[in-house]
């Protein structure tokens, strides 16, 4: 193998398991296990697993967008990543609000896959945390290296939902009740965290 390839892998190796290992963290499919439990408790099995499907392919694609383009994304629609973090969080808020006065997510006419996109795929998934992630790979990584680590993390996300349901087996009705309303006290504190951290950049707060 030429020196030069020897190099380039050295670097290119290194460097893409930093960018999933970060990206990884941000994402935490781990941690989120009872949020997803939590929003999709009503649902049937098959329900759920469009809801999963919609939800990482949502989260996929969003990631290599801006894998893709970065912040000329945020440019295009005039808006800050600050911007996003608020907007962000007064929809988890509003989630958080809804799972604890009623219990879930569902009306007449949700389907699982607008569930799935939002607002699993987006925010929980892929929220600002993760863009800013990918974004700050991009500069310092390259393309290349993003968009492996991107592809990789969702086969992870994918993975990991899959066999999402001997969890919810495990813990039954009565289980699966409880995580809900303490998930809905959960996502409401990353909601004000996130409203938070983006009211800090545009003034003292």
């Amino acid at each position: 193998m030429p020196e030069n390839a020897l190099f380039l892998l050295a670097w290119f190796l290194p460097e893409l398991l930093k960018g999933i290992i970060s990206l990884f963290i941000i994402v935490d499919p781990l941690g989120n296990i009872p949020i997803f439990i939590s929003l999709t408790e009503n649902m049937q099995k098959a329900e759920r697993r469009k809801v999963f499907r919609t939800a990482t392919l949502t989260g996929l694609f969003l990631l290599l967008a801006f894998a893709l383009a970065g912040q000329w994304i945020l440019i295009l629609f005039g808006i800050t990543l600050y911007s996003f973090m608020i907007a962000g969080g007064i929809l988890l808020l509003i989630i958080a609000v809804r799972l604890l006065i009623t219990g879930g997510l569902r009306e007449e006419d949700a389907s699982p896959e607008s569930v799935g996109a939002v607002p699993i795929g987006c925010p929980l998934l892929v929220g600002p945390g993760a863009i800013t992630t990918t974004i700050l790979n991009l500069q310092s990584s390259g393309i290349v290296v993003t968009t492996v680590s991107v592809l990789v993390i969702f086969a992870l996300v994918w993975f990991i939902l899959r066999f999402i349901d001997p969890i919810y087996r495990f813990l039954g009705k009565t289980g699966s009740l409880v995580i809900s309303r303490v998930m809905a006290l959960l996502i409401a504190s990353i909601a004000v965290q996130y409203i938070l951290e983006g009211l800090r950049h545009f003034g003292p707060v």
